[in-house]
């Protein structure tokens, strides 16, 4: 049996636009790669990169996007995201673009990826700094950030599941 295989495209959503971040869908980003696909390499290019595309993983947010496609229109796809100019969503247009961060041929290998690239991003921040109070402030800040479970609201129920 032959296993096809596929490439990983990490891209990141680039807008002046703070609200463009707050209002990505999924569907919509699909859409508009896939136009840009159509309209730069026509019907053979769309048929190409359709046959296995989807948007993996998306955080609004941090306007991180993981796009997946066949090992052999990975080029297409790629050179096609430097024509996507909007995203469109509730009947809204939100100018922006794809900035392409890396090519992956695994999930974990981009994850890996962004790590690095987040950690460098941090470090030209406190370079960037002006003063030493806004330094201790996005210092202050990064160390506040963790992640932990949320516990129940009510803390009586835990204890009466465990005694039965």
């Amino acid at each position: 049996m032959v296993r096809f295989k596929n490439r990983y495209v990490l891209c990141e959503v680039v807008s002046e636009d703070p609200r463009c971040r707050q209002c990505i869908e999924e569907r919509a980003l699909g859409l508009a790669v896939r136009d840009a696909i159509a309209r730069v390499h026509g019907d053979y290019g769309l048929a190409c990169c359709s046959v296995s595309f989807t948007v993996k993983y998306l955080n609004a947010y941090t306007g991180t996007v993981l796009l997946r496609c066949r090992k052999d229109s990975y080029r297409l796809l790629c050179s096609a995201l430097p024509f996507v100019r909007h995203l469109e969503s509730r009947a809204q247009r939100y100018p922006c673009f794809l900035n392409t961060l890396h090519v992956g041929g695994t999930i974990r290998t981009c994850q890996k990826f962004l790590i690095q690239y987040n950690r460098t991003q941090l470090l030209r921040l406190l370079q960037n700094c002006t003063n030493e109070e806004e330094r201790q402030c996005i210092q202050k800040s990064l160390l506040s950030c963790s992640l932990t479970e949320e516990q129940s609201q009510s803390g009586d129920e835990e204890e009466d599941d465990g005694t039965e």
